[in-house]
């Protein structure tokens, strides 16, 4: 049975686990210090996806005033099409409904294909892309996608700056 938990700063086996899960997924994998400054900010949430005692997945995430910003959410490659970036997602929108937020925010790579049908299939939208967000030796376009979690916004936005 999976279940998700809030990743605390004092569970520092967990943190180095998320860092070597950033090894195996990302090509600009972050590291165990990146980690945990992320666990460590007042404005951020990080959860972890556990099987039995083992992570699975897990995400870290920013907010400020009444936006949230998926930084990560990845799923081991091992434990990939059980349900578990569901779980993740599921969690972290019963999280930004507590706080109160109204929009999710996101960067995704363009040739990230599984993760962009993820997030369509759970309301998120195109918004643009972001020419050459990505780099390496094959600099990669990022697709900026959002999701409206409510009506409300903590502030007004005026139509002409």
């Amino acid at each position: 049975m999976i279940r998700v938990e809030k990743l605390e700063l004092s569970d520092h086996s967990s943190i180095k686990k998320v860092a070597e899960l950033e090894r195996e997924i990302f090509p600009d994998a972050w590291s165990e210090k990146e980690v945990k400054s992320t666990v460590s900010q007042k404005h951020a949430f990080c959860a972890i996806a556990k099987e039995k005692e083992k992570i699975v997945g897990y995400f870290l995430c920013y907010f400020v005033l009444d936006e949230w910003e998926i930084a990560r959410i990845a799923v081991s490659p091992d434990d990939r099409r059980k349900g578990i970036g569901q779980k993740l997602f599921d969690f972290m929108m019963d999280v930004c409904k507590e706080k109160g937020m109204a929009r999710l925010l996101l960067d995704v790579r363009e040739s990230n294909l599984p993760a962009i049908n993820f997030y369509k299939k759970n309301g998120f939208v195109i918004d643009g892309i972001r020419k050459n967000f990505y780099g390496g030796p094959q600099p990669e376009n990022a697709i900026l996608m959002s999701f409206q979690v409510t009506g409300q916004r903590f502030y007004e936005v005026e139509d002409s700056v």
